[in-house]
């Protein structure tokens, strides 16, 4: 029985035809650099929800990329990425980097990009009104990138959205136009006294944005089932992370779709299919972009020094990410949320030149530590607990085996697995593609 159970797990890992790659805290883990890496095993890359709010860097021989839209993968050579029905497009926000991105010489095109024909559309509208709301609400705010992905999902649910597929039929698209602007407009002019909304304008934005999208849009659903059929390897990709789940992550300061795993296949348009395998990305320290609750964040010079060396700004907004040591309490929680298999842990070599580190063990609350992630609301009466670990003064970053890594390095890696009681199997140690240990 022994034998039977193994032999089916090692089939199991030689599958892995559907993974999901998944961020564990508070989002910016590095999950685009992952993506990319690991992209070179794969066929088919899938974005499952979020919009141009996210900021997934790159970096590889051709440069530095920013990736707001479309799937990490597509820096890829043959790989196919699918922007799934979960997910709220820009469309001109998606020109744009498109655009960009054939500057850099990189090939796109309907064979190697493919679109939800289910996927919402954030219009301008919704950008608008996103700013008016985080104006109105001044030191209230909730910490938006003011990109309208809070009212355009909004509008989803209400079911005043439009959808990708009716780009492909501008005559039905123009029918619903008129009745969903004037709704809009109760809000935009008379609830923030901003200028109205024209039909003819958002008709207009859609012809000019729309028309050469047209090729790209698909029944990605069918693709991929296809896809997974012909026993091709799929990887879906996440925007921001656990701790910034609707459901699941510090509400209200979270984003306003569910980047959970379990999600996955339901944002990429395969319902019906289940997940072989989940790689959770979290950073070898703790950073947070936005408002909200963040226990274990440094403040003053302790923290300007950890934001300076990791580059911690913020690649979709430019902000300063808040920045504090390793959160074992928020961690082994974002791990179980994402159901998590194994880790990879970035900007381990951001952590060099330390004799001690600090990690974050748990929480006090009342007087008392407790270990388990808190209902949001009292987070903000929550003191980390923090516990100091040996470091190491060597550099790492040319580090590409596990046997070059430092024992003091290698010790602070397990102490991670211990705490959070999961595996980490990939290290990053540089911003370069291959600037990584594989354990």
């Amino acid at each position: 029985m022994r034998k039977a159970t193994l032999r089916k797990y090692v089939l199991r890992e030689e599958r892995n035809m559907l993974t999901a790659i998944v961020g564990i805290n508070w989002g910016d883990e590095g999950k685009g650099r992952m993506v990319d890496l690991l992209s070179k095993d794969y066929d088919v890359v899938c974005r499952y929800q979020g919009g141009n709010n996210a900021g997934h860097t790159v970096i590889n021989e051709r440069g530095k990329f920013i990736l707001n839209l479309l799937p990490s993968g597509i820096l890829r050579e043959g790989v196919v990425c699918v922007m799934g029905p979960g997910m709220v497009i820009d469309i001109k926000h998606l020109a744009g980097e498109m655009a960009r991105l054939r500057e850099a010489g990189i090939r796109i095109s309907p064979e190697n990009l493919k679109i939800s024909d289910r996927a919402v559309i954030t219009m301008p509208y919704n950008v608008a009104q996103d700013c008016l709301e985080e104006t109105r609400l001044a030191d209230k705010k909730f910490g938006s990138t003011k990109r309208g992905i809070a009212p355009v999902y909004a509008d989803k649910y209400l079911k005043k959205a439009f959808r990708m597929g009716e780009l492909k039929n501008l005559s039905l698209l123009e029918k619903r136009l008129p009745d969903i602007v004037e709704w809009k407009n109760l809000t935009i002019v008379n609830a923030y006294g901003a200028e109205a909304v024209k039909t003819d304008e958002m008709l207009a934005y859609f012809k000019e944005y729309g028309e050469p999208l047209k090729d790209y849009i698909c029944d990605t659903g069918l693709y991929l089932n296809e896809a997974h059929k012909a026993g091709k390897k799929i990887m879906l990709e996440a925007q921001l992370g656990a701790l910034r789940d609707i459901d699941y992550g510090i509400y209200p300061y979270t984003s306003s779709s569910n980047n959970i795993a379990a999600y996955g296949p339901i944002g990429a348009g395969v319902p019906n299919l289940k997940l072989d395998k989940t790689i959770g990305i979290m950073k070898a320290y703790s950073s947070c972009v936005g408002e909200g609750p963040f226990t274990c964040e440094y403040f003053g010079e302790k923290a300007e020094k950890l934001r300076a060396a990791g580059g911690e700004y913020g690649a979709a907004t430019g902000r300063p990410r808040r920045v504090g040591p390793f959160d074992v309490v928020a961690s082994k929680y974002g791990i179980r949320c994402q159901g998590a298999d194994e880790i990879a842990l970035t900007k381990l070599d951001i952590l060099s030149g330390h004799d001690e580190i600090e990690v974050c063990v748990a929480y006090e609350l009342d007087g008392k530590e407790i270990t388990e992630f808190p209902f949001t609301d009292v987070l903000d009466e929550c003191k980390p607990v923090f516990k100091k670990v040996k470091g190491w003064n060597t550099d790492i970053s040319k580090c590409r085996r596990k046997e070059d890594l430092p024992q003091e390095a290698l010790d602070y890696i397990r102490f991670i697995e211990k705490a959070c009681e999961c595996k980490v199997r990939y290290v990053s140690v540089g911003a370069e593609r291959d600037a990584y240990v594989e354990l």
